[in-house]
């Protein structure tokens, strides 16, 4: 029998389109003849069960059910798309939890540790992890530029702490230059963080369990025509994302086993793609996030495909890690 899978996309942050096109493929490449795939979109305003007519049908927030005109539909796993809030953040991994439903993401303690990018490094520093000298900023904080760059130096990158795709991001090369870049953050997240300029190769590496084996994937190099890694680097073509990266035995070694190691400690399940950026022959990471782009063009699809990994097979592997672990 097949099972129903709600692919639930959208969400509450500006990643809002990334996720509808995440969650589109996700439901072109599911095997038709395994799954009944429901596109679920989830906004501020609404839950729908939105049908290939354009028809909406709300969700039952009890159980997260759907009635549509002929039947009701219980869901037998949740593939979560949702790039940010409430997606990767841990708010829908605790409701599902809480229905017993399975899902495709993470924990709910893992979901909302690596989504605030201050907490994920504070745990990660007990571990040994190395990451770059950080600054954290919330808004009603006295702001001292000259503390802040003594610390963490120039160039600096301010970051909104709880942020994806680069949104509210600026590096900054100027003293003068940080205030605007404060502000910017602070138009993402009420809490930041400011940290030091690493000069390196930077790379991406995505863990995830399949078929029962945590496994590290082909390590992508990131090479932007901007100033970093932002969003016209991710997703309008301003970057060159090289699968497998140019980097050496020694290098690829040392970064494969960090990833996992992370992915381990933090007792993570599903899909991650973390950053990292060489000093050396050593990486540090810089974060990590747990519903990365599953876009044919996304880094982590790529890195499957070039693993001998199709889409079809990543997904539907999701799932059947889903459904095994609420066994």
């Amino acid at each position: 029998m097949k099972q129903n899978i709600a692919i639930i996309m959208g969400g509450f942050s500006s990643e809002y389109g990334i996720s509808l096109k995440s969650g589109q493929v996700v439901f072109e490449q599911l095997p038709k003849d395994l799954y009944n795939a429901y596109c679920i979109h989830i906004t501020k305003d609404k839950w729908v069960y939105v049908h290939a007519e354009n028809k909406e049908f709300p969700v039952n927030m009890s159980d997260f059910s759907v009635q549509t005109e002929d039947q009701i539909i219980h869901f037998d796993c949740v593939f979560n798309a949702i790039h940010g809030a409430p997606g990767e953040d841990g708010f829908m991994q605790a409701y599902f939890d809480l229905l017993k439903l399975p899902h495709t993401s993470c924990d709910m303690y893992q979901a909302a540790l690596t989504f605030n990018k201050r907490d994920c490094l504070n745990v990660l520093k007990a571990y040994d992890i190395p990451t770059a000298v950080s600054y954290p900023l919330n808004k009603k904080d006295a702001v001292y530029p000259k503390e802040i760059i003594d610390r963490v130096g120039l160039p600096c990158f301010v970051k909104a702490n709880r942020s994806g795709s680069s949104f509210g991001v600026t590096k900054v090369h100027k003293i003068e230059n940080l205030q605007a870049a404060i502000d910017t953050a602070f138009e993402q997240d009420d809490e930041l963080i400011i940290e030091a300029f690493l000069e390196g190769t930077e790379v991406t590496v995505g863990v995830l369990n399949y078929k029962g084996k945590v496994i590290v994937l082909p390590i992508t190099e990131i090479i932007s025509e901007n100033d970093f890694f932002d969003y016209e680097a991710k997703y309008l073509g301003k970057s060159d994302e090289i699968t497998p990266a140019r980097i050496s035995k020694v290098q690829e070694k040392n970064v494969s086993k960090m990833a996992k190691s992370i992915y381990e400690v933090l007792n993570m399940k599903g899909f991650s793609r973390s950053e990292f950026i060489f000093k050396g022959d050593v990486p540090y990471f810089i974060e990590m996030n747990t519903v990365p782009g599953l876009t044919k063009e996304s880094i982590l699809p790529k890195q499957a495909a070039c693993a001998g990994i199709s889409l079809s097979e990543l997904f539907s592997n999701a799932i059947e890690m889903a459904v095994a672990k609420n066994d």
